[in-house]
């Protein structure tokens, strides 16, 4: 038996591009194309680059003060970086010197010029917790599901500790969807498939698959293709009574209707001069460059979108996966901030990234690392208070104060919350509107770790 989930799917991806089968679903009618190109002076876009598996943060950067890189070798074994190996940069504030992973040779540029930052051990959280609170086992103290790759994917895009139907961008969008009026085009776009961090409660996420067709396939220009697209239109409009076919097909008619928004708008876009590299995650930045580019158009003044990386549960193996990984990450996020340079909207972009959790300090027999807790994040672009490590780092002490246990889970000393606001507010939603996006916000002492300007 065909499932509900099947019939949403088979409607939303039909095109090139989609809306997500979580959405609160109603046709939305789009004007003429050049009632949307006006000034975008005011426009703001958030780039979540989404790590899947879990990033190793112990080695996307390490203190490099004697005693910190002595604590980290003799913990990390055979996963120790050497620290010759390591890019040297410099936190501005209380000048401590760390090291970045050696694949992140564009990062390190961008961190010593300004452009990128160093977010230290975020993790979800609902209240500030300690070793000793973690250890006392109080449910009510910390998220459901810890070290679960499906559960903390999901609290990462919805800050929520159990099941909901929202994500933080799709709230985010919520309170700024003013800013775009009056354009209805979605706020929220994703290029690696349904991401629940766009599901607002008004707000339907869209999906774009990178280097595909924006339209139907299989319908042509000859008199036949024309009458078979008039009779699925018709079909679509239909009042069938089944509320599931219903919804499949204002599902289907929505992605219809921004695909041939989007192609327009596309189709007299210069080509940008950026080169982009041909891996998975350069294809998807390319193609929200591309959008980006057309934001005038489309008469967006703010946009939210998702790309990712894959292939980060390094239980084994990890040092030359992440090697891999890594290096994919850093050349796509440099072609990314050369990009919004080239648009003239470097200030305006602020790309960030998350993951499910980080992995344990203390390495495996098999020469990878198992799930572990607070990670540290990279930001780049110009609007970032960038060449500092912000947050508290952690202690690199199996068992210490920072330590859910005995291999280097470090409990989280800077909340999702807390990163996530401080990015939406620079997004420009308002103060008060911050305990919508994250409710558990106010258990933390500040909802702004700095890092933006």
């Amino acid at each position: 038996m065909i499932t509900r989930r099947q019939i949403l799917q088979l409607a939303c991806c039909g095109g090139g591009l989609a809306m997500s089968p979580w959405g609160r679903l109603g046709f939305r009618t789009f004007g003429a194309m050049n009632a949307y190109a006006q000034s975008t002076t005011d426009y703001r876009a958030l780039v979540c680059v989404f790590l899947f598996g879990g990033n190793d943060g112990n080695n996307l950067i390490v203190p490099l003060d004697a005693s910190s890189y002595d604590a980290y070798s003799e913990i990390r074994g055979s996963l120790a970086l050497a620290s010759s190996s390591l890019l040297p940069v410099t936190a501005k504030t209380g000048s401590r010197p760390f090291g970045l992973h050696p694949k992140l040779i564009n990062t390190q540029k961008l961190f010593s010029g300004g452009q990128a930052a160093v977010v230290s051990n975020v993790g979800t959280l609902l209240e500030p917790l300690t070793r000793a609170q973690y250890l006392a086992g109080s449910s009510s103290a910390y998220p459901e599901n810890l070290f679960s790759h499906a559960d903390q994917q999901l609290q990462w895009q919805t800050s929520f500790s159990g099941p909901n139907g929202t994500g933080w961008g799709g709230r985010v969008a919520d309170k700024i969807s003013s800013l775009n009026a009056p354009s209805t085009f979605p706020a929220f776009l994703s290029v690696s498939g349904n991401a629940m961090l766009g599901q607002g409660e008004d707000t339907t996420p869209a999906t774009v698959i990178p280097g595909a067709p924006l339209n139907l396939t299989g319908f042509g220009t000859s008199p036949t293709d024309n009458a078979r697209m008039l009779a699925l239109q018709q079909l679509l409009t239909l009042d069938t009574g089944a509320a599931l076919v219903q919804q499949a097909s204002t599902n289907m008619q929505q992605g219809m209707s921004n695909s041939a928004t989007l192609k327009q708008a596309l189709s007299g876009a210069k080509a940008l001069t950026t080169t982009f590299p041909t891996s998975a995650l350069g294809s998807q930045l390319r193609q929200i460059a591309q959008i980006i580019q057309i934001r005038g158009e489309l008469g967006m003044n703010r946009q939210i979108f998702f790309c990712s990386l894959g292939g980060f549960d390094t239980h084994s193996g990890q040092l030359n996966i992440q090697d891999t990984l890594l290096a994919e990450l850093d050349a796509a996020l440099a072609a990314f901030v050369t990009a919004t340079q080239e648009l003239g909207v470097e200030n305006n972009v602020t790309t960030f990234t998350e993951s499910d959790f980080s992995r344990t300090m203390q390495p495996n027999s098999n020469g990878g690392t198992d799930h572990a807790w607070g990670s540290h994040h990279l930001v780049t672009g110009g609007a970032v208070q960038g060449g500092d490590v912000y947050g508290k780092f952690p202690e690199l002490a199996l068992g210490g104060p920072n330590d859910a246990g005995t291999a280097g889970r470090w409990i989280p000393t800077t909340a999702l919350d807390q990163y996530g606001a401080t990015l939406a507010s620079w997004f420009g939603v308002a103060s008060g509107d911050l305990s919508y996006v994250f409710p558990n916000l106010a258990n933390f002492p500040s909802a702004n770790v700095g890092f933006l300007g």
